[in-house]
């Protein structure tokens, strides 16, 4: 099974297995508490901003960014560490020029890019702290933003985020600089600072601490205003590096291959910009992209050809709904079907020998994979550019059934768990104790426990110092330096944490039964043609749903059965076979849940969830209240039939 027998190898390395130690602590027979060893010590001294020079100094030939080649669909230009360092320097030059001072704010607005990630190190070089805006928010987010935090830089990335800046900037007492990456912004920014001697951009950066605040990144938010969560370059630095030495040595020794991944988590999120910040730092190659749609990211997969990747389920979603559509396009529907199930039996089975739980896979069931192997699972790995050996998925929780499909098709899945206050993951599956099903174990350096009421809360280095200028916020959610995160979770013996929904969003049924939504709508969502999809039944008496449909697997869907693709809704609403379809994905999201938790109606309604309308966050987490308002009747329709 290739890398999974370069695991068990690895395992058995003193070196690399049992690096990190436990401490589990019990209360009353149940796990409440769990901590986790640093794997790093914490900086004493210097900030992110010191990265690109350290590797310039050390290696400076080595690639740590391959660039996408202007005018070509092929190639990426490499960019040494000498390079990087060089072109991050001249920038932090440019904003000092521009007066930008210590501590001062530089909002970026733009999609994943180049451009992006060498501002982000050269406001680090001259002293200031970086403000992430989502591409796609509005001139109102984007006007809270940039007076909350007192920005006085923007960089966007096209015109029409220079326009919703204008716009948002029209109620500020100064309007902030604005340079434009489509509009040579780099460029004018470079040469503002030709006059600015070496010595100043160097005394910036070597005046910031690991206290030194890094960035100030306002949450999506699903309700209210976002708050603005003060990060420290220690956070950051405590969370990179030690992921990095978590991770690394593991994945080195098992793949033999030189690691590189393509990077396209918006880096408006803090998880793409830690990411960024770890594989600069271990000098791990990457490249950026600006889309996280499946369709756009695949071609750049196979150019591209990294060995690891970190997404969202989403994209895991897609990728084996896109081998459904291809075979059932083909007429091999039973075909892919057959392989799901046997991909998800061997994973299991071979999880289980791995683990030391069972014998692992029959004579008959390992040729059955061997067979799908060669049908199916080796077209999977090519989607993803023929070299990915990991992945790491996040955001929220990944079904078991497809993270057994990718191990069988020799890709292992780790899931973490974490939120902009933990500095991305407060939690990752150990490289070498696979669990599908839990979001793994405390980062090195990190604790988690639970509180009475089920709330998880996280201690540790990568929490966060505070709310830009809200002090009351901050006490709400801190004590002692544990966070209370509002996530509903629990621990097993080995100290693994599974989510298993939000404290807000608990329903609580006329029966006064508590359903968390959140495995009901992870599961459901897994499966096509459903799209996105909320569970209601608060104050009701019984669980319902409200479904979207998937544009894409809709698209699929009626061409396979020749049906016309220009058929209204409220006939497919109606329609028979797909709302047999859609009740097949809710038996599979019942399954995981008693009888009073589950499904008993569901309903689908037109359109979809998105930014645009108003009905999903930046990070793609839908706002509940905003949907249940917008769908009001729909939801009374589902109790008065």
């Amino acid at each position: 099974m290739g890398v999974w027998q370069d695991m068990k190898r690895a395992r058995k390395r003193p070196d690399l297995a049992a690096r990190v130690r436990y401490e589990v602590t019990k209360k009353d027979g149940v796990v409440r508490e769990v901590r986790a060893s640093p794997l790093v010590a914490p900086a004493t001294s210097g900030s992110c901003a010191d990265i690109p020079f350290a590797n310039a100094g050390e290696e400076p030939d080595a690639v740590v960014i391959r660039r996408r080649a202007e005018g070509s669909a092929e190639s990426w230009t490499p960019i040494t560490a000498a390079a990087f360092a060089e072109q991050v320097s001249a920038l932090a030059k440019g904003l000092i020029a521009a007066g930008l001072r210590p501590g001062g704010r530089v909002a970026v607005m733009s999609r994943t890019r180049y451009e992006w990630c060498l501002l982000d190190f050269a406001i680090w070089t001259a002293g200031g702290q970086t403000v992430p805006i989502y591409p796609t928010s509005s001139a109102d987010q984007v006007g809270w933003i940039l007076r909350d935090a007192e920005v006085t830089h923007v960089a966007v990335e096209t015109a029409a985020h220079a326009e919703t800046v204008a716009e948002a900037a029209k109620d500020l007492p100064a309007a902030p600089q604005v340079w434009q990456f489509d509009a040579e912004g780099i460029a004018e920014l470079t040469a503002l600072g030709a006059e600015i001697g070496d010595a100043e951009a160097t005394a910036r950066r070597e005046a910031l601490t690991p206290d030194t605040v890094a960035t100030i990144c306002y949450t999506s938010g699903t309700t209210g205003r976002p708050k603005g969560v003060v990060l420290t370059h220690s956070a950051m630095l405590a969370e990179s590096g030690n992921i990095v030495e978590l991770l690394l040595p593991v994945f080195r020794e098992v793949t033999g291959k030189t690691p590189s991944t393509l990077l396209f988590l918006p880096l408006a999120h803090i998880l793409g910009r830690v990411l960024q910040l770890a594989c600069l730092s271990a000098r791990i190659e990457i490249g950026h992209w600006p889309s996280i749609r499946p369709d756009e990211l695949r071609p750049e997969f196979r150019t591209f050809k990294p060995t690891f990747l970190v997404g969202v389920p989403y994209l895991f979603e897609k990728i084996h709904d896109t081998g459904r559509a291809t075979a059932e396009k083909l007429g091999r529907g039973s075909s892919f079907q057959r392989a799901d199930t046997i991909a998800v039996r061997f994973g299991e089975a071979y999880l289980q020998r791995y683990l030391g739980t069972g014998r692992g896979p029959g004579v008959k069931l390992a040729l059955a994979w061997a067979l799908y192997d060669l049908l199916v699972y080796r077209r999977v790995r090519k989607e993803l550019g023929g070299r990915v050996s990991y992945a790491i998925s996040g955001g929220s929780p990944l079904d078991r059934r497809l993270n057994l499909f990718f191990y069988a098709a020799k890709i292992v899945i780790y899931e973490g768990y974490g939120l902009t206050e933990t500095t991305a993951a407060a939690t990752l599956t150990p490289p070498l104790e696979p669990r599908p099903g839990s979001v793994g174990k405390p980062v090195p350096g990190t604790s988690i426990r639970i509180a009475d009421d089920g709330e998880v809360q996280i201690k540790g280095p990568i929490v966060f110092s505070s709310y830009w200028g809200n002090q009351s916020a901050t006490d709400e959610v801190l004590t002692d330096g544990w966070f209370a995160t509002g996530d509903l979770g629990s621990l097993d013996e080995d100290g693994y944490l599974t989510i298993t929904g939000r404290k807000k969003d608990l329903i609580i049924t006329s029966g006064g039964k508590n359903v968390s939504p959140a495995v009901l709508e992870d599961r459901l969502r897994s499966r096509p043609p459903v799209g996105q999809c909320i569970v209601v039944g608060d104050n009701r008496s019984y669980i319902a749903a409200l479904v979207t449909l998937d544009p894409d697997a809709m698209r699929h869907w009626l061409s396979i059965r020749k049906r016309d693709r220009a058929t209204p809704l409220a006939e497919l609403a109606r329609d028979e076979e797909l709302r047999a379809d859609i009740q097949r994905a809710v038996d599979y999201a019942n399954e995981a849940v008693s009888r009073a938790e589950s499904i008993r109606s569901f309903a689908v309604i037109d359109g979809e969830f998105t930014e645009e309308n108003g009905l999903l966050t930046p990070s793609l987490k839908v706002k509940r209240h905003e949907v249940a308002k917008v769908y009001a009747a729909e939801i009374e329709a589902l109790y008065t039939k």
